[in-house]
């Protein structure tokens, strides 16, 4: 079944403007229902979790509430494997400092150069204390992470591959489940950026296989929160950096210093709602299978869309797609980069702004990748961002918008 766009549509305020949203990558709309549940915590029970008196009763059992609702999105096993923190960034350098007990001099990890430098940075840190850190790097040709390459990378010493599940310049799925089973053959854990792909399919953490998965509300329709899911055992596994009297069982508070930002996970709940109803709208039975569905209908419409920018730009011999050219839901997301020979992708997109079309031009904080590629002196890539509101109308005014432009 279709989405139903104009209903789409109209749950996101701020698509009634005149400006057209494909910088979504970098964080997308905002649910009305989501800014509401923000607002109605703020102003009904804005007290602190944990007392006995009724609003704290009640507070406690809205952030409780915002747990499961991201157990059930990522299909976890058990809502105390939810962490949340300020954003993915945040949350990836709370797991390294977390597991600096787990690492000693000679142990390895494994990076990609395809990742957000959120999941590169962190690890990096732990070579001053003799951690060895190995770059996955793509393929510059196919632009691939080749699986053959992670096993020659893979030893009885490397601890933690991390991998992002989509790259935020390729638009690339990368395939996480063989990923996780290599890994876990050398006795390593996996940690995954899920940032890029989180908008666009349901992720499910028991089949990917993964050790840990974090991404970002705030680009998955809601307020800016992020989320991490770990395993049980890995979570118990983890130096607690909270006060000292949280002890290593504390999971998942002694992961979340300062405690979680109560009106913004009360807020994230709503994005969660939207899908599961995108689902029922869809003859789903509501919860896990609703979300399923409702994701289903949203990547065919996030297929349609990528298929018509993909044609246009692929008719043009000046341009090259930086990542796949296929527009399947298997092999990419709706994130689209392109270069136009040598030129300057800074002014392609200035060109495009005064169509009050938001796009974009850069690095993308994936700034080793666009060094590797050797597209720094250009200004990176030309990125456009899509989710399931956008509609085929718009990518035919970034069209028409574009054309001069190249």
């Amino acid at each position: 079944m279709a989405l139903d766009m104009d209903f789409v549509r109209r749950q996101f305020p701020a698509l009634s403007g005149d400006w057209v949203f494909m910088d979504n990558a970098g964080g997308s709309q905002v649910l009305s229902r989501v800014a509401d549940r923000i607002s109605d915590y703020l102003l009904t029970s804005n007290v602190q979790t944990g007392a006995t008196y009724a609003p704290s009763q009640r507070s406690t059992e809205r952030v409780r509430e915002a747990r499961n609702a991201f157990a059930r999105y990522l299909n976890a096993a058990d809502a105390g494997e939810i962490v949340m923190g300020a954003s993915t960034t945040m949350l990836i350098r709370v797991l390294s400092e977390a597991m600096t007990g787990s690492l000693s001099a000679g142990d390895e990890i494994i990076v990609t150069n395809t990742d957000h430098e959120a999941n590169i940075g962190p690890w990096l840190k732990h070579e001053a204390r003799g951690v060895v850190v190995r770059f996955w790097n793509c393929d510059p040709e196919t632009l691939e992470l080749d699986l053959d390459d992670l096993k020659d990378l893979m030893s009885e010493r490397t601890k933690l591959v991390c991998v992002t599940h989509a790259s935020n310049i390729f638009g690339t799925i990368n395939p996480i489940a063989e990923i996780s089973q290599i890994a876990h053959a050398s006795g390593a854990q996996v940690c995954v950026d899920g940032v890029a792909y989180a908008p666009h399919r349901a992720v499910d953490v028991q089949a990917l296989g993964a050790d840990y998965y974090i991404f970002s509300a705030y680009k998955v329709f809601g307020p800016h929160v992020g989320v991490m899911w770990g395993r049980r055992d890995r979570l118990l596994e983890l130096d607690n950096i909270y006060h000292f009297f949280f002890g290593k069982d504390a999971v998942p508070h002694k992961l979340e210093p300062g405690n979680i930002n109560y009106e913004l996970a009360h807020g994230a709940v709503g994005a969660i709602d939207y899908v599961e109803e995108l689902g029922v709208m869809a003859d789903a039975t509501a919860g896990r299978g609703a979300i399923e569905a409702g994701f289903r209908d949203i990547a065919e419409q996030e297929r349609a869309i990528t298929a018509r920018l993909l044609d246009f730009l692929g008719s043009r011999n000046s341009i090259r797609i930086v990542g796949r050219n296929s527009s399947a839901v298997e092999d990419r997301v709706a994130t689209i980069s392109f270069i136009a020979g040598d030129r300057d992708s800074k002014a392609i997109v200035d060109q495009v702004d005064p169509h009050m079309i938001g796009i974009r031009h850069g690095d993308f904080y994936a700034k080793r990748l666009i060094l590797d590629l050797g597209l720094a002196p250009q200004n990176g890539v030309v990125r456009v961002s899509m989710v399931h509101y956008n509609t085929l109308d718009e990518v035919d005014r970034l069209i028409a918008a574009l054309e001069p432009a190249l």
